[in-house]
């Protein structure tokens, strides 16, 4: 995370709460975003990996629900979510993917396919990330995070790239709990942020 993006979330800290989810388990979302737990844990108020399945409020730590396996270099199942990806080489590998299933929808049309062949057994496919496909029980979803939080706010706002149908973000963007926000990358976030509190008074 760029420092400019750290030191806005410490100016906005000082009038709202904020809480990260992603389906990454948490030492991804360490990677992406710190670089330490305890740094992570210091920036948000709430931390949520694996969709809200490891979770923390503040550095005190919900209990988890399940244990971790790890299956292949490609497919990994965490504590929730089964993770389907290629096997990238460099950084450069996984830029040019998110190019090409752009044009050509690779993962959509993947998605689309275990949809159809997998009906009925309760499970949700959806696109995840730059280069993988999550799947995991209905209901297991970004949404699970919401039993932590919903109690203790009177609205919520959600801010995610993959918001569309069949995107991993979708269900907690649509979810009648929150607010929805579509963004397209940190700089967007931080403007669509900014507008937010202003229009609420809080900037």
């Amino acid at each position: 995370m760029h420092n400019d993006i750290k030191q806005f979330l410490a100016d906005i800290r000082k009038c709202v709460s904020l809480a990260i989810v992603g389906g990454s388990d948490l030492s991804k979302i360490i990677e992406q975003l710190a670089g330490s737990e305890n740094e992570l844990l210091s920036q948000f108020d709430y931390v949520f990996s694996e969709n809200g399945l490891v979770g923390f409020k503040g550095k005190e730590r919900y209990p988890s629900k399940r244990t971790q396996l790890r299956l292949s270099k490609t497919t990994s199942a965490k504590r929730g979510l089964l993770n389907i990806k290629e096997l990238f080489c460099s950084q450069t590998e996984r830029d040019q993917f998110v190019v090409y299933d752009r044009e050509h929808k690779i993962r959509e049309k993947f998605v689309s396919a275990l949809e159809k062949n997998f009906a009925g057994y309760g499970l949700c496919f959806v696109i995840g990330g730059q280069i993988s496909v999550d799947v995991y029980p209905v209901g297991w979803d970004k949404t699970y995070c919401l039993q932590y939080v919903e109690k203790d706010f009177s609205s919520i706002h959600f801010f995610g790239d993959k918001t569309m149908p069949g995107g991993n973000d979708h269900a907690i963007f649509s979810d009648p709990r929150t607010i929805g926000h579509t963004v397209v990358d940190p700089v967007d976030t931080k403007l669509q942020v900014e507008l937010l509190l202003r229009d609420l008074n809080l900037l």
